[in-house]
């Protein structure tokens, strides 16, 4: 008697699907913690109070602080990710009904 094949809780996603997944929520939360935190803070008067002597625009202010807030909100994304994954990938196939 053949076994069947072991089931798992579904299938797993495409890598786009899952990129996707980490990145859209993580870029959306980015685009508002920067105009949040960007309204109320100036990034030549940041630049001053950390780096005074760092040649630095606006600019490039606005753009390094929102690629800082989208690395960090990426980084939150794929952790719950790999949190949410699915037990029997990791633990073994269920058993057969």
């Amino acid at each position: 008697m053949s076994q069947p094949a072991p089931r798992f809780d579904h299938p797993p996603r495409p890598l786009s699907q899952r990129l996707g997944a980490i990145l859209w929520p993580s870029f959306f939360a980015a685009c508002i913690a920067t105009m949040v935190f960007f309204a109320y803070v100036d990034p030549l008067a940041l630049r001053d109070m950390t780096f005074p002597k760092l040649p630095m625009t606006r600019t490039l202010g606005y753009s390094l602080g929102f690629f800082m807030f989208w690395i960090a909100t990426a980084a939150s994304s794929a952790f719950t990710w790999v949190l949410l994954r699915p037990a029997s990938r990791f633990n073994g196939p269920l058993r057969p009904e």
